[in-house]
């Protein structure tokens, strides 16, 4: 009989190894929510805000059916999983898919291969991503392990922004007057704003420990247009990993986390049993803008110490502190036995990022600075999506007039990207302009920031693709004597990168996974006006090369 059970555990340890494949219903619906003293219908998943947080082992598959039930279009982006083969579960509106219209369901069925950490998933129509958003974690396959000792506590931070008024009706109006979007009114740690505004401090995030318990806080940065800061009371972090990638432990203070970005740190409980505050609040880039200069907090309790205890406030960042944010950065290091850094580039790409204006006549809809309307644009050109069809269904039918494989490899005109830029080249050209990879193909990216309007720390986020940070640096970038101080040991890996306000930063990724992709900037607004591109990464010559046929449930414009 002993022999007999140690038999069927053996198999049924075998059986548990296997890749699982996860099914999950999400039901995108209208829910009131009550926060800062006011109840309002927000979208949420399932009720839920934040949604769900979805759990899942590396090599494991996933079939998430949506159903909407709002009255607005809807689709979902899964922030960071790379899509391998199937572009059509990818999520962007009208880029890979039409948009779920209301009372229409459709299933997005993707694999996990070769990712492990925390990503996130989060809606990609219009703005609705201010409130549909949840954790997407990713364990070690069975049998595999951490590159660190197991925590005793695991638990998703998610940082996110909230409105008092309807999120899209915000858009409007900043679409209707040109000008700048009204900035949030609090952020939020899983949904909760804190302490520190009203009506507010019985709902506070807690999170509750003994002495000794060490802590993994996946932190996302879901907030729709901000930068932040992020850090525990007398607590330092140990970072272990960003964007599902591990990396080589560093400890901090205080971390920053871009909209898009994810960062793994650990911390100990080591401090005397009391209350201790995690706070969250602006890394303010760009010069004259209005921001949310508010504190977001949730609260570390050790089990021992009084409730009626006043927690802890950590000392964060001044709102515009680069020098903080350059140390950070700067200390990202990949697992060298990870890192395969592509050395012979077959296409050397040069993409100028920022803002601009557009003239129009004085009126309401030209409320932007001296009578214009805001824009954003990549390389001179402002991105337009198409309304009729998406790009990947365009691209894969062979569908003319949709879009143009002419997006200029490097800017139009060269310039004094962050010094004193001409008026003439404030204005950009608005066009639906692909770029063509060859499958296999290895491509390096130069990021350059410019001052038009204001300089500024852009978060891009390239869909399809994980890639190496091989350099950063500030004003415009030197071929000749910045290339020659390229990481390409251990760079960090990253989905979605931070780009030094007025500085540049470099990117390289390996062309093996067919589709179209997009690649924007993660700050909301600025996707809006424009700034964004999309890359067509060509099937390659075997059938596990190529781009998989189209669900039978795509959804149709």
């Amino acid at each position: 009989m002993s022999l007999l059970f140690i038999f069927l555990l053996g198999i049924l340890s075998l059986a548990t190894s296997f890749p699982e494949t996860h099914y999950h219903e999400f039901v995108v619906q209208e829910t009131p929510v009550k926060r800062l003293c006011k109840t309002r219908n927000i979208i949420t998943v399932n009720g839920q805000f934040p949604g769900p947080t979805i759990a899942a082992r590396n090599g494991d598959s996933l079939a998430i059916r949506v159903t909407n039930r709002v009255r607005y279009n809807i689709s979902i982006h899964w922030h960071g999983i790379r899509q391998m083969r199937t572009p059509w579960a990818d999520g962007p509106e009208f880029v890979t898919q039409c948009p779920i219209m209301p009372g229409r369901t459709y299933t997005y069925r993707f694999k996990i291969e070769n990712q492990e950490g925390t990503l996130w998933w989060h809606a990609h129509s219009r703005w609705l991503r201010a409130t549909v958003y949840g954790a997407l974690v990713i364990f070690p396959k069975w049998g595999s392990s951490y590159p660190f000792s197991a925590p005793k506590i695991d638990v998703p931070i998610i940082l996110g922004e909230w409105w008092n008024r309807n999120i899209l009706k915000v858009m409007k109006q900043a679409l209707f007057t040109g000008a700048a979007p009204n900035v949030s009114n609090a952020f939020t740690v899983n949904g909760q704003p804190g302490d520190l505004y009203k009506c507010s401090a019985q709902d506070t995030t807690k999170i509750s420990v003994n002495p000794g318990d060490t802590v993994m806080l996946r932190v996302i940065n879901a907030a729709l247009n901000q930068e932040l800061f992020f850090s525990v009371a007398n607590h330092k972090l140990t970072v272990v990993g960003a964007d599902a990638a591990y990396n080589r432990p560093f400890t901090t203070d205080v971390i920053m986390v871009g909209p898009g970005q994810t960062t793994n740190v650990f911390l100990t409980a080591n401090q005397p049993p009391a209350r201790y505050y995690m706070a969250a609040r602006a890394y303010q880039s760009s010069q004259n803008a209005a921001f949310d200069n508010t504190t977001t907090t949730a609260i570390l309790h050790y089990k021992t110490a009084s409730a009626a205890t006043n927690p802890v406030l950590p000392r964060l960042p001044a709102f515009n502190d680069t020098t903080i944010v350059t140390a950070f950065s700067s200390r990202l290091r990949s697992i060298r036995a990870l890192a395969k850094v592509p050395t012979q580039i077959d296409e050397n790409l040069f993409f100028t990022i920022g803002l601009g204006l557009i003239n129009c006549n004085p009126g309401p809809r030209c409320q932007g600075p001296n009578n214009t309307r805001f824009t954003a644009s990549m390389n001179n050109v402002s991105f337009v999506l198409p309304r009729t069809v998406s790009l990947m269904q365009a691209y894969y039918q062979n569908t003319p007039g949709i879009y143009t494989v002419d997006f200029p490899p490097s800017p139009p005109r060269k310039f004094d990207y962050t010094g004193n830029v001409s008026r003439a080249l404030w204005q950009p050209v608005s066009g639906t302009k692909l770029y063509k990879l060859e499958f296999g193909s290895n491509v390096q990216i130069v990021l350059q920031d410019t001052a038009i309007v204001t300089t500024e720390d852009h978060p891009i986020h390239l869909h399809g693709y994980h890639f190496f940070v091989v350099g950063e640096g500030f004003g415009n970038f030197n071929p000749t004597t910045d290339t020659a101080t390229f990481n390409l040991v251990d760079p960090p890996v990253r989905n979605t990168i931070n780009v030094p306000v007025g500085g540049w930063a470099v990117i390289r990724f390996h062309a093996d996974n067919p589709g179209v992709w997009l690649f924007h900037c993660h700050i909301d607004s600025h996707l809006t006006w424009g700034l964004a591109m999309a890359f067509i990464v060509r099937n390659g010559e075997g059938p596990s090369q190529s781009v998989e046929a189209p669900p039978a449930d795509l959804p149709q414009c």
